[in-house]
């Protein structure tokens, strides 16, 4: 918008929507731009093409003092980022509850819609929030039959509709500010969620000081509603987590105080027990406790290492010069595993791959289930032992490996087994799963062990060796490829990024938990060769200088802010190295006795 012309009214919207009324759709380009309506500021950054296109791109900006938001709620970063959560859930549930779109027109017309966050509170661009202002972004479609724009709809849905919802969702009083139950549709008060997420860091943050890499506190609520949801499981079944004495720790909070729960030490934990006993869900939860979850969520107290990363085999996966010797070595036709790379990694291969990779990136906790896991790579038993002498056998198994990763590296692992008992004797921690509740079973794993030796033999006992810092090479993450046309990177799923003419497969990154971080991560992917990497830049380093960059300019700086979107949520550093390894373009320069930092 040329700053130089007046500002536009609500009322010149009015009118100029019943001036291009029957006109031919491209006519709606000419309301693009930002109308004052006295209470808040309505922006138009992108009107769609056509009313079977995506649909147009909006902002409302509205002084946090019209709003009714007091000091405390913007007062830190933190704060900012639970309280645009919160006004984002607001949003979205008044649209799922009270807003019906018209029946008249064609393709998304009259549709308003916005960013909804799912069970973890993310740092978004679908609603941002400074100690002056909130700005909520959101799409609406203009309305029009056939191509022929509905000028009286259209000033329904922008100039009635929408300034009802900003009322109703924009405007807070004091039940909404510091209530103590939840309000509308579950939605629970702002102090509350802020004080939530600040119990919730608080409690990762004593994590190193207290030698523990998670905690779950007592109370939670870790099963799911489905295996395809991720709401928590309710009614009489229902088993609240807790501790045994001899696992439990206390750790204080800001707002909750001192909190009683299961510690997970460092070193090597087993979680162990029957099928269907929770032994699964408590590493799923585990998991996602890098990320901060909201009120009634069960894992709001479930804390997890933020560097923690899920490991799993992955066949038919790229990788690209990975140092697999730790774990592979003498593979047939002199195959070099310090340099390894394939198209089609096997199960074992990947698996010690997503290690390497992890520990490269800065992993400091690896969540492995033995259901998710290559056989060969976990384990080797005595009497396969006995039938193929080492010599014979490329693969060192993980379970050989695991003593010393944490030994030189300062990697903890927490195992699920279910049938690989070798695994009592290299384990520190040994939690017993029983109806999804937990037992210390550590010192009856070691009585066990002592009556029934397996008699295998340890495979490795040198020390782990430092991990390679790979160079990635800029012109291996060019998604024009051979083609002079602009690229398509776009998010199709959670799970998988189409890369201009590569598609990134992530579905053996289980960390993701929203499309809008997988937007993020392929916006960043294509930042990364341009701005982060020369050919001389560890992988490691150029993604921390990304994040640095991302930290102190916010998400808008992957649309290069020119045109703001709302639907980008922030990614782990982590999970954006995953998706890089996976790219089946990428290329690395390894240098010799490159150690990763």
């Amino acid at each position: 918008m040329d700053k130089t012309q007046p500002q536009r009214t609500g009322d010149d919207l009015r009118r100029e929507l019943a001036r291009i009324d029957g006109r031919s759709y491209p006519a709606y380009k000419e309301i693009a731009g930002q109308y004052d309506f006295g209470r808040f500021t309505l922006i138009i950054d992108h009107v769609q093409g056509d009313p079977f296109a995506s649909p147009s791109r909006m902002r409302i900006r509205r002084p946090c003092a019209v709003m009714g938001l007091p000091e405390w709620a913007t007062s830190s970063p933190a704060r900012r980022v639970a309280t645009g959560d919160w006004i984002a859930r607001r949003v979205a549930g008044y649209l799922a509850e009270f807003y019906r779109p018209s029946r008249r027109g064609s393709g998304k017309s009259g549709l308003i819609a916005i960013d909804a966050p799912g069970q973890e509170i993310l740092a978004r661009t679908a609603v941002l929030v400074t100690p002056e202002m909130v700005e909520v972004r959101f799409v609406a479609g203009l309305p029009a039959a056939g191509r022929r724009i509905l000028g009286l709809e259209a000033i329904q849905l922008l100039c009635e509709q929408i300034p009802t919802m900003v009322e109703r969702t924009l405007t807070v009083g004091r039940v909404e500010l510091v209530g103590r139950g939840p309000r509308e549709g579950q939605l629970w008060s702002l102090e509350s969620h802020i004080q939530t997420v600040e119990n919730q860091q608080a409690l990762r943050a004593a994590l190193a000081e207290r030698g523990l890499v998670a905690f779950v506190a007592d109370g939670s609520i870790l099963p799911r509603e489905s295996g395809v949801s991720d709401r928590p499981f309710r009614g009489p079944r229902v088993v609240p987590f807790r501790a045994p004495d001899s696992l439990a720790v206390t750790l204080e909070t800001p707002h909750a105080g001192p909190i009683r729960g299961l510690g997970i030490p460092r070193g090597v934990t087993l979680i162990v027990g029957g099928g269907y006993h929770g032994k699964s869900t408590l590493l799923r939860a585990l998991s996602l406790g890098v990320y901060d979850h909201i009120p009634g969520d069960g894992r709001e107290r479930v804390v997890t290492d933020p560097t923690a990363v899920k490991i799993r085999a992955e066949d038919g996966r790229r990788v690209e010069q990975v140092d697999i010797s730790p774990f592979i070595t003498n593979l047939p036709f002199q195959i070099d595993t310090r340099r390894f790379s394939t198209e089609t990694a096997s199960g074992s291969t990947s698996q010690a791959a997503n290690i390497m990779e992890s520990l490269e990136l800065g992993a400091k906790v690896l969540l492995i289930d033995e259901d998710t896991s290559a056989t060969n790579f976990m384990i080797r038993d005595r009497r396969m032992q006995a039938l193929i002498s080492k010599d014979r056998e490329p693969i060192t198994p993980f379970i050989d490996r695991v003593r010393s990763l944490y030994r030189d590296l300062g990697v903890s692992t927490v195992l699920v087994v279910g049938g690989a008992g070798d695994y009592l004797d290299v384990a520190d921690t040994v939690i017993h799963m029983d109806h999804f509740q937990p037992r210390d079973a550590t010192e009856r794993a070691r009585e066990v062990a002592r009556a029934f030796p397996t008699g295998r033999l340890q495979e490795a006992d040198e020390a782990f060796p430092a991990v390679a810092a790979r160079i990635p090479l800029p012109e291996s993450l060019d998604p024009h490829g051979r083609s002079h046309h602009r690229p398509k990177i776009r998010a199709r799923e959670t799970d998988e990024i189409q890369f201009g003419l590569e598609s990134i497969d992530l579905h053996g990154v289980e960390q993701i938990v929203d499309l809008s971080q997988t937007r993020a991560i392929a916006l960043l992917l294509q930042r990364l060769a341009s701005r982060y990497f020369d050919g001389r830049t560890p992988m490691r380093v150029g993604l921390e200088r990304a994040f640095a960059e991302l930290e102190a300019r916010g998400l808008d700086l992957l649309s290069n802010f020119s045109s703001p979107v709302g639907d980008l949520a922030m990614p782990r550093l982590l999970e954006v190295g995953a998706a890089l390894n996976r790219l089946r373009t990428l290329q690395v320069y390894v240098p010799e006795h490159a150690a990763a930092p």
